[in-house]
This record gives structure tokens, sequence and C-alpha cells, in this order.
């Protein structure tokens, strides 16, 4: 069994309703269970589709800790939606956080209707960037499209976790722990996902 870089290890995956985050824990939580201790709390927003949506899973070799990571204690932050990252970051990441961040924006209805404004792209990667320097911008729903369901993006973004090498996370756990939870016939799309994940990572 491989150490943990700290120990628990805090991740928080955040994203919007419909985005596959609960999933994504899932999975996470799946991958590591064989070998640590793992827990997972989910806090929601709005329970409609487009509300906040944030997994804590803590992961540690030797004990169980409680679901709710305490504020600026996330080592790595995995946000499927770019707002989100900045929303999360802010509360709960330090300037060792590393960051992963989904640059498509899910835009909240206020937006559609023109009651906010969402921020530029640019504004989103300045404010992350200028939080901590372990930050990494990838397109995962552009390559879930491509897969052809942009619901892949949430493993798109796992297989970009495993391609950190911040956890000991592979592509044989991943295959096992999909399994355990897709029907069978949604595997391999699942893994194709990962496998992007983690070569856009490592471009």
């Amino acid at each position: 069994m491989e150490s943990l870089a700290k120990d628990p290890y805090n991740i928080i995956i955040t994203g919007v309703g419909g985005q596959g985050n609960v999933t994504a824990s899932r999975v996470l939580g799946n991958m590591l269970v064989k070998d640590y201790f793992v827990t997972i709390g989910e806090t929601f927003g709005a329970s409609q589709r487009g509300g906040s949506v944030m997994s804590h899973v803590r992961v540690s070799a030797v004990s169980v800790w409680s679901p709710q990571i305490p504020r600026g204690k996330a080592d790595l932050i995995v946000a499927l939606e770019p707002a989100e990252a900045v929303r999360v970051l802010g509360e709960y990441g330090g300037k060792g956080s590393y960051v992963i961040v989904n640059t498509r924006p899910v835009y909240p209805v206020k937006v559609i209707t023109g009651e906010m404004e969402y921020p530029p792209l640019d504004t989103i990667k300045k404010a992350v960037s200028d939080f901590t320097e372990h930050v990494w911008f990838i397109d995962a729903t552009d390559a879930a499209l491509q897969l052809g369901n942009p619901i892949l993006g949430n493993m798109v973004m796992l297989g970009a976790v495993a391609g950190l090498n911040v956890l000991p996370l592979n592509k044989k756990d991943f295959e096992q722990a999909v399994s355990r939870i897709f029907p069978e016939d949604k595997v391999s799309i699942n893994l194709k996902a990962f496998e992007i994940g983690f070569e856009m990572i490592n471009d």
C-alpha cells in the first residue's frame, strides 16, 4: 500500500446538478477503499438541476475521519464547473491545494434570464491561479461530447486526477470500480473517458 502525501488526504469534487458529481465521488471512493479508510459526505445546494453539489472525500491509512473537510484544508479540488472552483477554493482551499478545473461553464438560470452575469473564463482562471500555483484547466466536457455524452466529463476529470499522481489510482482500479457501479455495457465508454483525462493532464 502506497503512503499518502498527507493523512487524511482531503478531496472535494464540486460541480452543479446533472454533472455526475456524486457518481464521481462514489467511483473514486471505490478505487481507494480496498487499501484505505474512505469517508464521503455530500452537500447539495438548490435541489433542481443546476444547483451546487459538493462531495467531500477523506482518505486515510490509519482511521475513519468525519465526512466534513475543515475550511482551508482541501488538498485537492476537482471542479466540474469553473465558477464552482472559485467558490470552493475560497472556502476550503489553501496555498498548497491542487486544483483541476473543467473549463466548460454551466450557466445558472439567473444568468440565462439576464438577472446575473457569469464571470469571464479568463477572470476565473486568474482567480484560481492567483490562489494556488498547482492548477490545471482542461476541457473535460468537450472530450466527453466527442465520446457522445457530456456526463462523461466526470470520468474524464477522474482520469485527470489519476494523472496527477497525488493518489494511488490506476486504470485497473478504475475499471473494477465502474464495473461495480455501472451496467456492463457502460464500462468501456467510462474507461475511455478516464484514459482521455489521464492523457490530458500529462500532455
